[in-house]
């Protein structure tokens, strides 16, 4: 059982090591505290990697993979375009602080799941545990599947709050946003034109961020305008 442990734990954390979802936890950790992303994750995880080790070689190929990677795409855009709109109303002084606005983590919790929730189900780390499932003891498989998820996760999430301590909230938001609709282009493109290739699919998505980005630069630069226009009259008005 410890060495079907360890062999699940090793391919379900190098399968995530540079996938989506340990780049959605990069970005997650980015916008919420830690243990709110590191806690959804877990129990997105546990559920899971259930049904793969569990009955996901009944159910593995009836799951409407591409309809679930659709909604996933639909959530992170949204996310992503909600950021990112966030990023303009935030002015230059609230900027400059290093106290953040606090999130519900409620609701934190809830994005966070279930963006995972739908990321993971269908993915090749899913059927992955199913293939070591029906060969070794399923619930090995799926103890060793859920720490190597986590584990990958915990990782991103580290490597996100580094990031974080060194960067202004308004970069930070900017960044996650743009980041989320990278990802979702990339899973709808997958769901869309599986026939793409990895290379073109992530090549293209990169165009939907750098479109996003060139708008959020041209919005930002009129807002500025606008405002040092005003500034003199301002100015000039009596007290």
């Amino acid at each position: 059982m410890i060495a079907t442990l360890a062999l699940s734990f090793g391919v379900l954390f190098l399968a995530e090591l540079g996938d989506k979802s340990q780049l959605m936890a990069l970005t997650f950790a980015l916008r919420y505290r830690w243990w709110i992303v590191l806690s959804a994750i877990a129990v997105a995880s546990v559920a899971v990697n259930l049904i793969g080790a569990g009955v996901g070689h009944f159910l593995g190929a009836a799951l409407p993979t591409d309809l679930i990677a659709l909604c996933t795409a639909v959530i992170l855009l949204a996310v992503g375009l909600w950021t990112l709109r966030e990023t303009l109303g935030r002015d230059d002084e609230a900027e400059g602080s290093s106290e953040t606005a606090p999130r519900p983590p409620g609701r934190a919790f809830f994005v966070v799941l279930s963006a995972f929730l739908l990321a993971e189900l269908g993915d090749r780390t899913m059927f992955a545990t199913v293939a070591l499932a029906s060969n070794h003891s399923w619930f090995a498989v799926w103890t060793g599947s859920v720490l190597g998820m986590v584990a990958a996760g915990a990782l991103a999430i580290a490597i996100g709050i580094t990031v974080g301590r060194h960067l202004p909230e308004r970069l930070i938001a900017t960044g996650s946003g743009l980041l989320f609709l990278y990802i979702g282009t990339a899973t709808l493109l997958s769901a869309l034109l599986p026939e793409l290739g990895r290379v073109a699919e992530l090549a293209i998505s990169a165009a939907t961020p750098l479109a996003a980005g060139a708008i959020l630069w041209l919005l930002r630069r009129r807002s500025e305008r606008t405002a040092a226009a005003r500034e003199p009259e301002r100015l000039d008005s009596p007290s």
